[in-house]
């Protein structure tokens, strides 16, 4: 493709939809430095502090989530939607773009539908092994959906499904000699297995309530605890960095360190962790949150559970199942062994460069037929 493209990109509401379409826009830029790059979130969202910190311009609409019971927020819907397509519209007609690329939440519904109504060339990024409301109601209209899980044809047109996998930080292609810097930073003792916790940029209360409970039988176990407890929960954990063996984080900058000191790692189960992990290849336990849509954080963790590549517990079972999971972990190292192998085998390196592929394929049959 010669000529440089302009792109918008639209996904937020959460980081896993915010960083892949990041992921997205920097490789379009490394191969094309000239491209124009916009994005459309929603309105006091992550995104608008995200996007720009990234160093790409974001215009906001205002939409939201439709809520599991009768809210004013669900009563406004209607309005917002309304909103965001003439909004949608608008940015689309004055910018001209050559492609819109979706990545999943409130914002890129209204953005890709009012493109493809305008002639627009669409692409679909689904993160989940089970897809959420937005990218199911734009799939019909989209030339080219890539996804991260295998058999999604139930839920998107076989034709346009390209297996790519979800876009990852490139600083964990390569975690080979970080360990002992890794060690160094977090101030790790040798010796020691530690085991990294991760629940997500916000935090995940139950799991911060497991750990603080578990801190005696982590001391007990001769186990170090990287925790990052997130942004919502940082002031009530905090107080435990005064115990030698623990460390709290309200979020980790050095992810790529952390991964690679770590032995064991617990973890929600979003698409972008998930991805993640494979590529790290650790013993990983998950613990889906049960509180978002379709559930899909558990079909995310059971569809690497079914290639043996991890283990499961969720939430209900915490209480009876937890100790002795991560004692059955920590002292079987045949076991730690086979789930490293078989996670690692589910990785997809490439899947940012693969879809910029299919984002330059798809550009250049739009510009063949004009």
């Amino acid at each position: 493709m010669k000529t440089a493209p302009r792109v918008i990109l639209s996904g937020g509401g959460t980081g896993g939809h915010i960083y892949p379409a990041i992921a997205i826009a920097n490789e379009i830029k490394r191969r094309y430095p000239e491209a124009d790059i916009l994005f459309v979130g929603a309105k006091d969202r992550m995104e608008m502090q995200k996007v720009p910190s990234a160093g790409y311009p974001i215009k906001g609409l205002w939409i939201s989530g439709v809520q599991r019971k009768l809210t004013w927020s669900n009563l406004m819907f209607p309005f917002k939607l309304l909103s965001s397509l003439f909004t949608s519209k608008k940015i689309i007609k004055k910018f001209k773009p050559d492609i819109a690329i979706g990545t999943g939440g409130f914002a890129s519904g209204p953005l890709l539908r009012m493109a493809a109504s305008a002639n627009v060339p669409t692409l679909l990024q689904e993160q989940n092994s089970y897809p959420g409301i937005t990218n199911k109601w734009l799939a019909k209209s989209a030339d080219r959906i890539c996804v991260a899980y295998p058999r999604l044809e139930r839920f998107f047109p076989k034709e346009k499904i390209q297996v790519t996998g979800n876009p990852v930080r490139q600083d964990l292609l390569n975690l080979e000699g970080k360990q002992q810097k890794g060690r160094e930073v977090y101030g790790l003792v040798a010796g020691k297995t530690t085991l990294l916790i991760l629940g997500g940029s916000l935090g995940a209360r139950r799991i911060n309530q497991l750990i603080e409970s578990k801190l005696d039988f982590f001391k007990e176990k001769n186990i170090q605890i990287v925790w990052q407890c997130g942004k919502l929960y940082f002031e009530e954990y905090k107080k435990y960095n005064d115990r030698d063996e623990v460390q709290v984080h309200q979020f980790i900058e050095t992810m790529d360190l952390a991964y690679a000191s770590a032995d064991i790692i617990l973890s929600r189960a979003g698409a972008g962790s998930v991805s993640e992990l494979c590529l790290v290849g650790k013993p990983t336990l998950f613990i889906p949150s049960p509180n978002v849509a379709e559930d899909h954080q558990t079909k995310n963790a059971q569809a690497i559970v079914a290639q043996k590549g991890a283990l499961l517990i969720r939430e209900k079972d915490l209480d009876t199942a937890f100790e002795k999971t991560i004692t059955g972990l920590v002292e079987d190292p045949e076991l730690q062994k086979n789930l490293s192998r078989a996670i690692q085998k589910l990785a997809l390196p490439n899947a940012t460069m693969e879809i910029v592929d299919e984002v330059e394929k798809i550009i250049e049959k739009k510009r063949d037929e004009k």
